[in-house]
């Protein structure tokens, strides 16, 4: 995804990654060379001045050093394209203290401190975002159009492309990744619906909107069968609650909202433009261009201080870890797309009653303290942490500071 925006954004005018940082310099270093940039226009450094010197010349520049792309005074902007959680947390978390806009590619670290961030983001004056392009970021589009005109959103949801396979592992995946030039753990988590998990949670946080029930319900159809599915199941339809989030098996790349309304003019508009019979009509949009839209997330937030997806709601749902197998008493996590767990999404509610841990708390400095059997949502009690990281830290901020402050509400008898 880095790479793809690096090139996207070095074709348009007014923007420019004049800085990016890897582990292996040689990535950012090819990732400039693909885009165009001359070698000679490529300044490998970690130190601020002789990094500020190039900007200031023209130039770009390739470090290892994140601390560098986030405290530059040349950077007005900074996008997280790493995936890793605990990486994603302490980036963001430095772009706000340097008062920079932040662009999160990384959605795992988004619903696990998303809330936090925005907050810390909020009262530094700049914008804590998710990305155009990625599925919540389309979803928001098509939520933000309808919600506009006016129109009830019955539901909000996205393709899944692959069959669901809680038991994938980068073993299993292994042939397939090979296939389509990818990392086996990076399809491991898109099979084993981790990732379609985390993608509906971070809606779920923008909109307020709750999955149907836990895990949501998969459903399998066409884009011409989605208003019928998301009837309520009294008038027909297969669907317990209104405003949802759902994945549907067979409409993948694309995202949708479900809308209906009341109005008799609007229904009647709405079937002679060929939008169905109603009462419910599906807006539908067939791709996204993942990170190749993240310059319009850049540009939305620097030109009109504004997000295009963020979580508004506060935590409203959590992705969960749940045992990919029988687990055993001392052993360690790994972490998304691996071998041990996969994530559900439940509501904030019931992930508060289960004491359940989110996946992005999950990594291999993670140790179980006792058996834990396949099927089964993994608790904080469940877990020891044997080494600190910051999204942790991130995370026992975030409760703490949105506990006190519903401590501090005072109910009110009407």
């Amino acid at each position: 995804m880095g790479r793809g925006m690096v090139s996207q954004i070095e074709s348009m005018a007014g923007m420019r990654v004049v800085i990016t940082a890897d582990i292996q310099i040689d990535n950012v270093t090819n990732a400039y060379l693909k885009a165009g940039v001359a070698d000679a226009d490529i300044v490998q450094t970690n130190q601020a001045n002789e990094a500020a010197e190039a900007i200031q010349g023209g130039k770009v520049v390739a470090t290892t050093d994140a601390q560098l792309v986030t405290s530059l005074a040349d950077v007005d902007v900074v996008v997280d394209a790493t995936g890793v959680p605990d990486i994603g947390a302490k980036i963001a978390w430095d772009a706000i203290l340097n008062k920079k806009h932040i662009v999160m590619l990384n959605v795992e670290a988004d619903v696990t401190i998303g809330p936090l961030l925005k907050k810390m983001a909020d009262a530094s004056g700049v914008v804590y975002t998710g990305t155009a392009g990625d599925e919540p970021g389309a979803i928001m589009e098509l939520y933000d159009f309808a919600d506009a005109l006016g129109f009830e959103v019955v539901a909000l949801g996205k393709g899944k492309n692959n069959p669901l396979n809680l038991a994938a592992n980068p073993d299993s995946a292994a042939e397939e990744a090979a296939r389509k030039g990818a990392s086996a753990k990076m399809l491991a988590s898109f099979q084993d619906g981790t990732k379609t998990m985390v993608e509906m949670t971070a809606v779920a946080n923008a909109t307020g909107f709750l999955p149907d029930k836990p895990g949501m319900n998969g459903f399998v159809s066409d884009v011409k069968g989605l208003p019928e599915i998301f009837k309520l199941k009294e008038d027909g339809g297969q669907v317990s609650n209104k405003k949802i989030v759902e994945y549907i098996n067979g409409v993948a790349p694309g995202v949708f909202a479900i809308v209906a309304s009341e109005k008799e003019e609007v229904n009647h508009e709405m079937q002679y433009l060929s939008m169905g019979e109603g009462p419910n009509y599906v807006l539908y949009r067939p791709y996204h261009l993942t990170s190749l839209e993240t310059p319009i997330s850049i540009a939305r937030a620097f030109i009109y201080n504004e997000a295009t997806i963020a979580p508004w709601k506060g935590l409203q749902a959590e992705t969960v870890a749940v045992a990919k197998t029988d687990l055993e008493e001392g052993q360690f996590l790994d972490s998304i797309g691996g071998f041990t767990v996969y994530g559900s999404i439940l509501s904030a509610t019931e992930a508060k009653e289960e004491n359940a841990l989110p996946m992005g708390l999950v990594d291999r400095n993670v140790q179980l303290k006792r058996s834990i059997k396949k099927g089964q949502i993994i608790s904080y009690d469940d877990v020891v942490q044997t080494k600190e990281s910051t999204i942790w830290r991130l995370r026992r901020m975030q409760d703490d500071t949105f506990a006190v402050k519903e401590e501090k509400a005072i109910p009110v008898k009407v």
